[in-house]
């Protein structure tokens, strides 16, 4: 990270960028394309990131190098940027998120998961039997 910059403020300048692509050319804008194809092409999106997040994972696991580092990070910048866009897409924020979390602060992982409102369908918390 550079000397005068945080992590939110990284996230909120992002978070900015993004919101401003809405609406953008999208042909001259990768984001604005993604909001312009719309929710299923975004979420795919999303979850593709996410295969190559844990497959760079399971590599670095497998042998720590810094290639293998510096892989792992790119693929979860990836993903953190496209989740963004996600977000951005479904009216959320990474405020949002970041409030959740810390919400979730200091609870452990069973007693936050027991805190969870039962999902519609009447199984377990968030639709998990």
């Amino acid at each position: 990270m550079t000397r005068d910059a945080s992590t939110h403020d990284v996230l909120a300048r992002l978070a900015e960028v993004i919101e401003s692509r809405k609406g953008g050319d999208p042909a001259t804008s990768y984001v604005a394309r993604l909001f312009h194809k719309g929710t299923d092409t975004i979420l795919k999106k999303v979850g593709e990131e996410a295969v190559e997040a844990v497959m760079a994972g399971k590599d670095l696991a497998a042998q720590a190098s810094a290639e293998h580092r510096q892989a792992a990070v790119g693929e979860f910048a990836d993903l953190w940027f496209h989740s963004m866009v996600a977000l951005s897409h479904l009216g959320l924020s990474p405020a949002d998120v970041v409030n959740e979390l810390a919400r979730r602060e200091g609870l452990s992982g069973l007693e936050e998961f027991a805190s969870r409102p039962a999902a519609p369908n009447g199984s377990g918390p968030q639709g998990k039997p």
